[in-house]
């Protein structure tokens, strides 16, 4: 007997939109509750799938961990770095990845306003196959900004003093902090002060400054 393969073709496609059915909604979940929070019952609930049906996908809930924070990641790189990177190579595409992470927070794409800076609390100090992707998503990030921060000293738009290293810090600690005081305090004046923040640092540092905004 054999299967016809519009309907194996069928089968999968249904299979793939049920997955990231989950895995869109385990991210946001995470964002608030952590990835401990993340319950099968639950999950079930909110995404129409059996609890059944989520064996067909992880065989327990570390791959349902990870394969959350792979999702997580590319979600940065489409809503965040990729917009970055249609700026202009330099000190503008710095600041442009800065301001697309500001939006990402303040149009509010996840309950928790950022996956990441809750896992990171939840697994600092927890060894394990989850918290080493949670690292290496962390430190791909800082070595993103860094190489952003060098290739604006290559191109002389930031002087040959400018470390690397530190701004990258600089312009990640300004955007974490926007998410943890749009948790207790006002997260749209968060965000203006820390576009501030960066926008006075580069235009401060940048030999023509007027290839920045002014506010």
């Amino acid at each position: 007997m054999t299967t016809d393969p519009a309907t194996t073709d069928g089968r999968r496609l249904r299979g793939r939109r049920s997955r990231e059915a989950i895995l869109e909604r385990a991210v946001a979940l995470a964002s608030v509750e952590g990835l401990d929070g993340l319950s099968l019952g639950r999950l079930a609930a909110a995404t129409g799938v059996s609890k059944s049906g989520f064996f067909a996908h992880w065989p327990g809930k570390e791959e349902l961990q990870l394969d959350a924070v792979e999702w997580a990641a590319q979600q940065w790189v489409d809503r965040i770095v990729r917009p970055g990177l249609a700026a202009p190579r330099g000190v503008r595409r710095l600041f442009a990845v800065h301001e697309a992470r500001l939006r990402f927070y303040t149009e509010k794409v996840l309950p928790g306003g950022c996956f990441f800076l809750t896992v990171q609390a939840e697994f600092d100090d927890r060894p394990g196959p989850v918290r080493t992707r949670v690292a290496r998503a962390l430190q791909e990030w800082i070595a993103f900004l860094r190489g952003l921060v060098a290739q604006a000293v290559e191109l002389g738009e930031l002087p040959p003093g400018a470390d690397p290293d530190q701004l990258a810090y600089e312009i990640d600690a300004l955007g974490e902090m926007v998410v943890i005081h749009s948790r207790l305090l006002d997260g749209e004046e968060a965000a203006v002060r820390a576009r501030r923040a960066v926008l006075d640092r580069l235009r401060a540092l940048c030999p023509d400054p007027s290839l920045l905004p002014e506010d």
